[in-house]
């Protein structure tokens, strides 16, 4: 009782919600192609593949109350075999060359393949480190990439959305060489 008493006292204490509202417009475009490709919510499975952690922290902020992902019809998967598009950061390290391939090939078909974060796409200040096999595209097909060290939220919900239109025309031209089978 005595805590109902105090929370009337005080009142609310917390700020309105100030996201950013470009981001929100690009987040409710991308609801809305996600709903017409899917028919449910876009299934993301997250790789760092030697990061410094900077693109996970951005990644993480997507889950945020400003962004609320999930409202917007994406959410993490811990699977590969459950994903619809791997999200992969970072310049791929010697150690997880092989786990990032092992981690596409179980991706069902037709893989949409995200790198986020400049050092995905050149290794950045890791390039030339004997601990770096490559950029990811080096290891895997890549899609899409999303400039930016690291890339802020609302830049990688733009990524997604301009890597759509790249996964619509893979997914025809899948269905087209299943029917020719």
């Amino acid at each position: 009782m005595l805590l109902f008493s105090k929370i009337w006292r005080t009142g609310i204490a917390t700020e309105p919600l100030a996201g950013d509202p470009a981001a929100i417009e690009v987040a409710r475009a991308l609801e809305a192609r996600i709903r017409r490709l899917f028919g449910r919510a876009l299934a993301i499975r997250e790789v760092d593949a030697g990061s410094c952690n900077g693109c996970e922290i951005e990644i993480a902020g997507l889950s945020s109350p400003a962004y609320d992902m999930e409202r917007f019809g994406m959410h993490f998967v811990a699977s590969p075999r459950h994903a619809d598009m791997l999200l992969v950061t970072g310049p791929v390290t010697r150690n997880m060359e092989i786990p990032l391939r092992r981690t596409y090939d179980a991706t069902p078909s037709p893989k949409f393949v995200v790198a986020a974060g400049d050092c995905a796409r050149d290794c950045g200040i890791f390039a030339g480190s004997y601990a770096v096999a490559g950029p990811v595209d080096r290891v895997i097909p890549v899609d899409i990439y999303i400039a930016g060290c690291p890339p802020e939220p609302a830049d990688i919900l733009r990524g997604i959305l301009e890597g759509l239109d790249r996964y619509v025309a893979k997914r025809a031209g899948a269905s087209a060489e299943a029917v020719r089978r």
